[in-house]
């Protein structure tokens, strides 16, 4: 069994003297299907202890708004019948919605249904399945589909949102949250000018941004001799089959998260272009 633990590490020197020294403080917890590790910087094991549970906290609250797994998560009320949606589900679903359009598809939160059946069965999704950014409507606070067979499916780029909001609610600058291959950076470490973050085979310093890399080279399938990728390509209602792995930095993890999975779909990093201090490298 898991057990969270605090890691005090090297007191490090602070902007002047009369400053408080602060100190290194990590933290695992089984959170959203995978492990969530934070790294902080705090004056103390009490400071420390507060904020890390505000971050636990905030992240279980999303995952009952954003899971596709809870029968009862917000995600999965979204029907046929107008409702209204919190602000956080609003603004990951406008975020989709965004790249759904700018992609032509290739970015598509509605692909649910055919991304189960793939993950359940490893055989490629039937015709009937439906699918289609325009199935999905928002209008103002409300949100609506117009195909009950419709299922929201929000992986690809919830994790990097939910980061966003944990190292907001952790309240302390100098912090790092890791979620799988998302990673948010607050401020650098004392006396250093940023994170050291390993990604697409290099090392990135990092302060006020974030990371995140998708691809097939841990979750992949092989059926008659073919690799397949976990990830689907919405518009050929398929995995795909061409090793590749994408990795984005942008302001924000739910921007990274989001343009990862489309440019891995698209293989064109020339999405990043539409948004500002953005950046994406390609292995193939």
């Amino acid at each position: 069994m898991l057990r969270r633990c605090f890691v005090i590490g090297i007191t490090a020197s602070s902007a002047s003297s009369a400053a408080p020294a602060l100190e290194r403080f990590e933290a695992v917890e089984p959170h959203l299907g995978t492990l969530v590790g934070i790294t902080a910087y705090a004056r103390n094991v009490d400071e420390a202890r507060a904020a890390f549970r505000r971050a636990w906290a905030r992240i279980a609250a999303l995952n009952q708004i954003l899971s596709d797994y809870l029968p009862n998560s917000e995600l999965n009320q979204i029907s046929t019948t107008p409702r209204p949606i919190s602000p956080e589900l609003a603004l990951v679903l406008r975020t989709a919605q965004e790249i759904a359009e700018r992609t032509q598809g290739a970015f598509d939160i509605t692909a649910g249904a055919l991304i189960r059946h793939w993950r359940k069965t490893k055989t490629f999704p039937p015709a009937h399945l439906p699918s289609g950014y325009q199935h999905l409507h928002l209008q103002g606070n409300m949100a609506w589909l117009d195909d009950p067979g419709i299922r929201l499916d929000v992986g690809g780029l919830g994790k990097g949102y939910i980061a966003d909001e944990a190292l907001r609610a952790l309240g302390l600058p100098r912090a790092l949250i890791a979620i799988s291959g998302d990673i948010v950076c607050g401020a650098p470490p004392p006396g250093q000018r940023g994170w050291r973050v390993q990604a697409a085979g290099r090392v990135f310093t990092l302060k006020h941004a974030a990371v995140s890399t998708a691809g097939d080279a841990e979750q992949y399938t092989i059926i008659d001799g073919q690799r397949y990728s976990h990830i689907l390509d919405p518009r050929t209602r398929r995995p795909l089959s061409t090793p590749r792995q994408v990795t984005v930095i942008a302001p924000t993890g739910l921007l990274a998260d989001a343009l990862d999975t489309a440019i891995c779909v698209t293989g064109d990093p020339r999405l990043t272009r539409h948004y500002r201090h953005t950046r994406a490298f390609i292995r193939s």
